[in-house]
């Protein structure tokens, strides 16, 4: 990675809502924000032909590099990927967080973590599937203990995680979010348990991670129509994330919930290392760019890994680029040309604009490469 220093103009970068400028950053801070070709600075740095936007947020990603399927190092998947925050879903139970804290304060990528309702966390990959490690008073503590860090409670609630638990695990996740004011991030996926039961237990600020999967227990009818249930859950206030990942985003379905006017919410990678190696996720820009083949406009795309990303996290400052505040920043280029697209099913689509990071302004640099 290239940093450059502390006194910077970004020159001529444009925003997604159109508008051309030149932004001052002093020591970390925004110090102004003009017309192009006006700022005036010891490090002018032309962004001619880039794209700037509050930095992207990931709300689902695996960045415990030691679990093995689902981890990753936290930088690899943050700054290199123009992401500038993290959210870890779920890697690591009461057991592990601290551990994991830890190690969140050596990278450039601001982290924060959903905490798996599991103690044992991602250390096997059934760790709903014994009610005993569904522990409230290690849970508990580890909240009471990291208050900043965790924002949020995880529960993968599909067959081959809560085997023969059934349901009760997304119950005792219900009682335990109830009790700790946090919401809930739910993983779905092969039933049993039913989809309707997941969704009759969701209520406003939860989020349902995966909502366009293309397996038999997912959000939409045969002929495309959403489900009453998500209709509902949507209509109390449940968000939609979608954690696309090595099995849970269909082309297919995504043309359905467009079709059906399910309102895009957050977009997220449920990035690990095989999958950004060997795809189909690879990075934050290629997700990004399968919704813009999709027929949304890059503004919308980009809102869906900003402002409102920013907004399920209550960190609305993580959203904005404005005078006095941080500079948190991603840099990109949509690029004219050909680029093939896989699903998680197999499903191949080929974009004719494609969305590259190309570097990120965090802690007071910009960093590339």
């Amino acid at each position: 990675m290239v940093r450059v220093g502390t006194e910077n103009v970004l020159r001529n970068l444009r925003l997604v809502d159109g508008r051309t400028v030149d932004i001052s950053i002093q020591d970390g801070i925004i110090t102004a924000i003009t017309p192009p070709g006006q700022a005036e600075g010891r490090t002018l740095l032309d962004c001619s032909g880039l794209y700037g936007s509050s930095g992207w947020i990931d709300l689902h990603v695996h960045a415990v590099p030691e679990l093995d399927p689902y981890g990753d190092v936290i930088d690899e998947i943050g700054v290199k990927q123009g992401v500038t925050t993290v959210v870890d879903a779920g890697s690591c139970g009461a057991d592990r967080i601290g551990a994991f804290y830890s190690a969140s304060l050596l990278a450039d990528t601001r982290v924060f973590a959903l905490l798996n309702i599991s103690r044992i966390g991602l250390t096997r990959t059934d760790e709903l599937s014994k009610l005993d490690w569904i522990d409230r008073n290690c849970a508990l503590a580890a909240v009471e203990a990291y208050p900043e860090f965790i924002v949020g409670l995880k529960a993968r609630i599909s067959q081959s995680v809560v085997k023969d638990s059934g349901i009760q695990p997304l119950k005792l996740a219900r009682t335990l979010s109830d009790e700790m004011k946090l919401p809930l991030m739910v993983h779905i996926g092969s039933a049993p348990p039913a989809i309707s039961e997941v969704l009759e237990l969701l209520r406003a600020g939860d989020v349902i991670t995966h909502y366009l999967n293309g397996k038999a227990n997912n959000l939409f009818q045969a002929d495309g129509r959403p489900l009453q249930e998500l209709l509902d859950a949507v209509a109390r206030g449940v968000r939609l994330d979608v954690g696309h990942g090595t099995a849970s985003f269909s082309f297919r379905v995504a043309e359905q919930a467009k079709a059906a006017g399910i309102r895009l919410n957050t977009i997220s990678t449920d990035i690990y290392r095989g999958n950004r190696l060997n795809g189909p996720v690879y990075s934050m820009a290629d997700v990004l760019t399968k919704f813009l083949y999709l027929g949304y406009s890059l503004e919308e795309v980009i809102r869906a890994v900003t402002s409102s990303a920013a907004a399920w996290l209550g960190k609305p400052e993580l959203g904005q680029i404005r005078v006095g505040e941080q500079a948190n920043l991603t840099l990109f280029s949509l690029e004219a040309g050909e680029k093939q697209l896989k699903d998680s099913e197999g499903d191949v689509r080929t974009a004719n604009h494609y969305i590259e990071a190309k570097g990120v302004f965090v802690n007071g640099s910009l960093i590339t490469g």
